[in-house]
């Protein structure tokens, strides 16, 4: 990310980062389990690899992230 992309997001209340139109941007597909334990809590994807992605336990689940993180 450059500095001039950097200028145009804006972290929320809720610590998400918003583009100045105010939409909430997507985790990537790509991002692996453990690191959303180190955000969400350890107890997050209980039962998944550390190792896997995002937009595989999607694929797994079918739900989105916001949808995960309300079990």
């Amino acid at each position: 990310m450059s500095k001039n992309e950097d200028k145009h997001r804006h972290i929320g209340l809720d610590q998400r980062y918003r583009d100045n139109d105010g939409e909430i941007r997507q985790k990537r597909g790509d991002t692996l389990v453990r690191t959303l334990r180190q955000t969400y809590g350890p107890e997050f994807a209980r039962g998944v690899r550390a190792d896997a992605r995002l937009d595989t336990l999607r694929g797994r689940t079918g739900k989105s992230l916001s949808q995960l993180l309300k079990r």
